[in-house]
């Protein structure tokens, strides 16, 4: 998901290690079977280009609810939702919460219309050159690889800094383990077996949380308000629980624009919406998926500074891998188990997405199922490359705020783009049209920029880091909502205008 950068996860030496040992040993029993499951699933039949990239018309609505739900979780719902209520308050994490939700629904409403457009689509860029040409087609299947690449390499980092404060581990072992079980199983099987893994990765992310939960926190809920006012004593922060404070209401809104956005573009979301049986189980899982995905990240995003407040950390990110200090072994093995659920759970699925769009968008369909297998297992070493933290052309990637500024430049992106997109529903739109709308949509953010400059940066910052000042969240506060409202606005005006000055060729 967007916006979802791992903070740093600071140093081993900080938190109660569990003796490592068992903590391979977890590793490696977990990862076996969720290997398992996904070799079974792809060994079972036999597999063609459109079924590794598409398992078309194969999963019910169940399957399809948990899938959607598995694979938009991550290592990130551990840290960033607690975050963002602390840094935010009660409607940041609210709409936090809200926009892993919405692109579920607005996926429920969209999806079956645009698989009956195009029947035989696989990613949204196919539907994108369906609807508006090949050059569309290019920029939307950029757009994508840029985003799920860097939600792929921000997982790596963030299991590599989780097993190494729990466990003692160096990073990149997890990294590793994580990445070659996950490819072994994407490459050979495909999306059948990340359908099958999703599964099962879904009840266990749901299972241990739950228990993790009630085992941490009981049920006193008075008790559970008061320690996470006591992480922060701040008036406005003391509202987080009051409907009254409406001070991050725009912030929070603004989480939700950007994230659906940014979600649309996530190609695992549209291999699933052609991997349903039909509309009606596309519908029923998609809503299936924002009931689970929603209470779970608000929760998240409260516990996390209940944590804070048991505990007295200083970083609230760390709040939950603190408790493990205080807590028994069992405790510490239930988070290793749930971090190896997380992390494998939306790896896999961007793992695939990536091949599905880099075979089928930049290469206009011209690889052969050969060719995605060894794409997916090509972009691995990269990941973990980019996971340990080098410094490439100035950009430092072990910088969270310079990998975070990559998540945001693509929710950008996606805010100008996504409104052309959804416009062409409307068959009006042309294919001069929607390119000049998605300038427009770019233009607008620098035009914003000039209108209200950021704080002590230049008007094109908000490209890279559309917060409230223009800075880092850390530096400036949390999303400005009128960034991407202008993005919007600008593309969609556009691309009205520019369709009926530049109609399609008859």
């Amino acid at each position: 998901m967007a916006t979802t950068q791992e903070p740093d996860l600071g140093n081993a030496s900080g938190g109660r290690e569990m003796d490592t040992n068992i903590a391979y040993g977890l590793m490696i029993v977990t990862l076996g079977i969720f290997g398992y499951i996904g070799y079974q699933a792809s060994n079972a039949n036999e597999i063609d280009a459109d079924e590794y990239l598409s398992a078309r018309g194969s999963q019910d609505w169940r399957r399809i609810g948990l899938s959607l739900f598995a694979s938009g979780m991550g290592v990130w719902v551990l840290l960033t939702p607690s975050e963002v209520a602390y840094y935010g308050g009660f409607w940041d994490v609210m709409g936090y919460a809200a926009s892993a939700a919405t692109p579920f629904i607005l996926l429920a409403y969209v999806g079956p219309i645009i698989r009956e457009r195009l029947p035989e689509g696989i990613t949204l860029a196919d539907y994108a050159k369906h609807k508006l040409g090949r050059p569309m087609q290019i920029y939307v299947g950029i757009i994508s690889i840029l985003y799920m690449f860097t939600f792929l390499f921000a997982e790596f980092t963030a299991i590599g800094k989780a097993m190494e404060y729990l466990a003692g581990m160096e990073p990149v072992v997890p990294m590793i383990f994580v990445g070659v079980i996950t490819a072994a199983y994407t490459a050979y099987g495909g999306l059948p077996a990340s359908l099958a893994t999703d599964r099962f990765q879904a009840w266990a992310i749901s299972f241990l949380v739950i228990v993790l939960l009630l085992v941490l926190f009981g049920f006193d809920l008075s008790q559970v308000i008061d320690d996470a006012r006591a992480y922060n004593t701040d008036d406005d922060w003391s509202m987080l629980g009051s409907m009254n404070y409406m001070g991050s209401f725009q912030s929070g809104l603004a989480l939700v624009v950007a994230i659906t956005a940014a979600e649309m573009f996530s190609q695992g979301n549209w291999q699933r919406v052609y991997a349903s049986q039909d509309d009606e189980a596309l519908r029923k899982g998609a809503l299936l998926a924002s009931c689970m995905v929603f209470p779970l990240v608000f929760v998240m995003g409260v516990m996390g500074t209940v944590a804070a407040g048991q505990g007295g950390v200083e970083d609230v990110s760390l709040a939950f891998f603190h408790l493990v200090d205080k807590s028994s072994t069992l405790i510490a093995a239930a988070f290793v188990l749930l971090v190896i659920s997380l992390v494998c759970s939306s790896t896999d699925t961007l793992q695939n997405a990536i091949a599905a769009s880099v075979s089928r968008d930049l290469s206009d369909s011209k690889f052969d199922l050969r060719i995605s297998r060894v794409i997916t297992l090509l972009m691995l070493p990269l990941a973990i490359y980019l996971a340990t933290g080098p410094v490439i052309l100035g950009l430092n990637f072990g910088d969270s705020y310079s990998v975070f500024g990559i998540f945001l430049f693509a929710d950008i992106l996606a805010a100008a783009t996504v409104i052309p997109i959804l416009l062409t529903l409307w068959n009006g739109v042309s294919s001069k049209g929607a390119l000049l709308g998605c300038l427009a949509g770019i233009i607008s953010v620098f035009l914003y920029g000039l209108i209200e400059p950021p704080t002590d940066s230049e008007f094109y910052m908000y490209l890279f880091h559309p917060t409230i000042s223009g800075l880092p969240a850390a530096d400036g506060g949390l999303t400005n909502l009128w960034v991407f409202v202008s993005a919007l606005v600008g593309s969609g005006l556009v691309t009205v205008l520019g369709s009926y000055a530049l109609p399609n060729e008859q």
